[in-house]
């Protein structure tokens, strides 16, 4: 067994974002049949998007909204609070899948983040929303050529391993590409709880502690059942259950659950700070396949996540799963090796949680019950800024409206299912090994992926 890192030996295992006085009292479980409008199932961005949003377009609309834990208690109060303007995990990856449409895809998520931006200021959000742009950044050298072809596309401004290691200062830095207004950072769980308040300040019935077991036809409407027996009667209903297997059976093999983990470390000093740089603060990843993403907060603590995506046989998700050692330990090594200067640094906390993936690693949407449900699932990490997108396709479908969002074939298509296992756990698994493969083979694909990329279900970050 792995003795772990000695700078984890105090880390708390929970979610640095979830552990804060600033958390809000527990609101009550629903204790009684009741009826609306509109019912959505779902705390976290999907479903409070959804809520506030509804809630825009139609004050008068009855909206109850439904929680089985607690607001912002799963994906969305435990990721790294990178909010994107991408709606498709990256231009390149959209431009396989929809070559016709990424122009549009590219605008209509710029358009997003500037409209999420004007929703976090009207409502009054504290979730430290700051425009920070990103650095994709280079550690091997077949990752030069990537970011100077981006560059020279226009994708953002290539800089050579001096410029981006006067820009943050790493050793394993050999080149890196700035884009300036693609991605803003935020306080993830301080903008989930703030989009609650304003959903209730908007007139949103939320319920926690309460889990739905079915959904049901009742009448022109449909019927929402809970674990404890009680039922809400409503004339449509969203579902922003992500991860969780979703109430629309039919739509189960389209997705899987994956495990990511992140560290947060202390505060760093000014002389720990300076020693890196990072004087404009941008949210950072690498251009492995099997990448980190890291960040700086309000108060210089750096935090590290990504590299290990974990499956596990079956879909299977528990509590047990969000603690992983050996994770822990290899991203706290690999963040010394990315930045030895800060070694005596130690980390506060180191969490996990599942997100939900598909196989094309953007999020797909749909409806059921006669156009009575609508869905939206696959985020595959996207989820803070493009939930609040696929909130508006979601009440776009439930109320019948064609738009210009509802006329994208990526909203009109669905990616194709996993396979049952034992399939899809050994697909996942060759599919992992693989991408590590050609992270140290100089990018080279193998078969495997190059099948992958044939059959349109590759995915080079």
């Amino acid at each position: 067994m792995t003795r772990p890192h000695p700078a984890l030996a105090d880390a708390a295992p929970t979610s640095a974002w979830l552990d804060s006085p600033l958390r809000p009292e527990a609101r009550p479980a629903l204790d009684a049949d009741t009826t609306a409008d509109l019912v959505v199932v779902g705390g976290g961005y999907s479903g409070l998007w959804t809520a506030v949003l509804a809630k825009e377009r139609d004050p008068g609309r009855e909206v109850v909204l439904l929680e089985a834990q607690r607001i912002g208690w799963a994906a969305s109060g435990r990721n790294g609070g990178f909010c994107s303007a991408s709606l498709t995990h990256g231009k390149d990856n959209g431009e396989q899948r929809f070559p016709d449409e990424i122009d549009t895809l590219e605008r209509l998520g710029r358009q997003n983040l500037t409209e999420l931006e004007s929703s976090v200021g009207r409502y009054g959000i504290d979730c430290d929303f700051e425009l920070t742009g990103s650095l994709s950044v280079a550690t091997e050298p077949h990752q030069v050529a990537w970011l100077q072809e981006a560059g020279e596309a226009g994708e953002g401004e290539y800089l050579d391993r001096e410029a981006i290691r006067a820009e943050v200062d790493s050793p394993t830095y050999l080149a890196g590409l700035w884009t300036r207004d693609d991605n803003a950072l935020v306080d993830p769980a301080r903008l989930a709880w703030g989009l609650a308040d304003a959903a209730e300040r908007l007139g949103v019935r939320i319920h926690e502690d309460t889990h739905v077991a079915d959904l049901g036809k009742d009448g022109s409407g449909m019927v929402v059942r809970t674990t404890s027996g009680h039922t809400v009667r409503a004339k449509r209903v969203a579902l922003g259950t992500n991860a969780f297997p979703s109430l629309v059976k039919r739509v189960r093999w389209h997705t899987v659950p994956v495990y990511d983990y992140a560290l947060m470390t202390e505060p760093l000093s000014a002389e720990q700070l300076a020693s890196i740089g990072w004087r404009h603060r941008q949210g950072i990843d690498d251009c492995g396949n099997q990448f980190h993403y890291y960040r700086l907060t309000p108060d210089n603590r750096i935090l590290w996540g990504g590299y290990d995506a974990i499956y596990h046989f079956g879909r299977r998700i528990s509590g047990q799963l969000d603690h992983r050692p050996a994770t822990f330990d290899l991203l706290a090594r690999q963040f010394f090796e990315t930045f030895p200067q800060l070694e005596g640094l130690r980390f506060s906390h180191q969490w996990g949680g599942a997100i939900d993936t598909c196989t094309r690693f953007f999020a797909f949407y749909g409806t059921a019950y006669a156009g009575r449900a609508a869905y939206a699932l696959g985020y595959t990490g996207l989820g803070v800024g493009a939930t609040r997108f696929g909130a508006n396709v979601m009440l776009d479908l439930l109320d019948g409206r064609e738009t210009e969002r509802t006329a994208l074939e990526m909203v009109r298509t669905k990616p194709l299912p996993f396979p049952p296992e034992p399939f899809a756990f050994t697909g996942v698994q060759l599919t992992r090994w693989s991408l590590a493969a050609a992270d140290r083979n100089g990018g080279r694909r193998n078969t495997w992926l190059r099948t992958l990329d044939r059959l349109g279900l590759g995915f080079d970050s």
